[in-house]
């Protein structure tokens, strides 16, 4: 058993921090800059998520044994180089590694070099390439903005006037041909030789119920897949993140952390949509709330080097469901300060809710402060269990002019793909 740890995670509101605060391992838990939500499972500190010397310093300062690096831009900004520098061990890959979210473009470069199966793409930089590639894959026409958009850099439409319109609002766009087929995410731990998956698990993307409406950040997630091929993890882990790893350390820029496989499981088999560098909203909620291997020895092994000694992760036999409350004009422009009640009565039967994006108002009031507010994970026996859980719990918390989809893993309960 690691320990004791002392953890400081960086920039990911509440995703993890749970998890890390359930492992007995992990002796102190510090986050910057943390929400309320984390100042319950231990202590915030006022310091730029983006700023890699301050971090690092902050770090230092703590004594931390481990440092996590939560979002993508931190980790495209360098923060883990930053602290890995300083002599501490980090969890979350090098600036040069997070390129394979950073950048769409490159992430199709590695993924033809490592023979990874994923959809046919074009780099696009002027209207007439853009034009080209939507005349040769044809609708419904898939945009990508390049660059880090926030999980808003994605448009799918069969409208050719909204496709060039968000083309050429990014500037450096990547075509690519539709994928059919349901889509699933699946993430591995990595110290850059060894890959130890996590079990998949499906979100939902579309502000509305249905998938009605524009891309968000994600409005739920649900794990297992009761629907999902039985050997989908162990094929995916040797078509898609081994390789991938291996490319990467080939090329001289290993990359160690967490990889994020978005996958589409097409009539031709499974395709990669996009990798992301870090855990990803809202499919982390359910997946460490099942996970029974302990998250902070787990991650600094990992950092350290040393994950050849978790053979296979542990779960629990429960299914998972998160709904995220999103407040008012999200995806677009969230309302924020909204008055916020009703956690303390919607944790009351066994949910966990994980902040995002809340904080105190002078008053002391819990406020809304970002687009997706928080997420509400139900456990149960199964996924018809684990969701009537969340609903009940997400029904007690009031803010104005919220909402919620009230179809996460409706079509999974009754074990079809959804």
């Amino acid at each position: 058993m690691v320990g004791p740890l002392r953890v400081l995670v960086i920039g990911s509101g509440g995703r993890d921090t749970l998890a890390l605060s359930r492992d007995p391992a992990v002796a102190e838990l510090h986050t910057a800059p943390g929400n309320p939500g984390t100042a319950a499972l231990g202590t915030n500190h006022g310091v730029d998520p983006l700023e890699g010397r301050a971090v690092a310093k902050l770090a230092t300062r703590l004594g931390a044994s481990l440092v996590v690096v939560g979002p993508e831009a931190p980790l495209v900004a360098g923060v883990a180089d930053a602290v890995r520098q300083a002599g501490i061990a980090c969890f979350g890959p090098s600036a040069a590694a997070a390129r394979l979210e950073g950048s769409k473009a490159f992430a199709k470069q590695v993924m033809a070099a490592a023979g990874v199966p994923t959809a046919r793409s074009r780099d696009c930089v002027t209207r007439h390439q853009l034009d080209q590639a939507l005349d040769e894959f044809g609708p419904p026409y898939v945009v990508k903005d390049d660059g880090l958009a926030a999980g808003k850099g994605v448009v799918v439409t069969s409208d050719r006037q909204v496709a060039v319109d968000h083309g050429m609002r990014c500037g450096r766009v990547v075509i690519e041909e539709f994928l059919d087929g349901p889509e699933v995410s699946l993430f591995a731990v990595t110290d850059g030789r060894t890959v130890r998956p996590l079990q998949p698990a499906q979100d939902f993307k579309r502000v509305g119920d249905g998938d009605t409406g524009p891309n968000t950040g994600g409005m739920g997630a649900y794990t297992p897949l009761p629907w999902a091929p039985d050997d989908l993890v162990e094929e995916v882990h040797h078509t898609v993140l081994r390789p991938t790893v291996e490319e990467m350390a080939r090329r001289g820029t290993p990359f160690s952390g967490l990889l994020y496989a978005g996958l589409a499981l097409t009539a031709r088999g499974v395709r990669v949509i996009e990798f992301n560098a870090r855990f990803g909203d809202p499919e982390t909620q359910p997946l460490l709330a099942r996970l029974a291997t302990p998250l902070g020895g787990l991650l600094y092994a990992a950092a350290t080097g040393d994950l050849a000694a978790y053979s296979e992760l542990e779960w629990s036999r429960s299914a998972a469901v998160a709904v995220v409350l999103a407040a008012a004009g999200y995806p677009s422009t969230p309302v924020a300060g909204g008055v916020i009640t009703g956690v303390d009565a919607a944790s009351k039967n066994g949910s966990a809710v994980i902040h995002a994006g809340t904080a105190l108002d002078q008053q002391g009031n819990l406020i809304s402060a970002g687009g997706r507010v928080l997420a509400v994970v139900g456990l149960g026996e199964d996924i018809e269990a684990a969701r009537s859980r969340a609903y009940e719990s997400i029904a007690e918390i009031q803010l104005d002019g919220s909402f919620y989809r009230h179809d996460i893993a409706a079509t999974a309960a009754r074990l079809a793909v959804s």
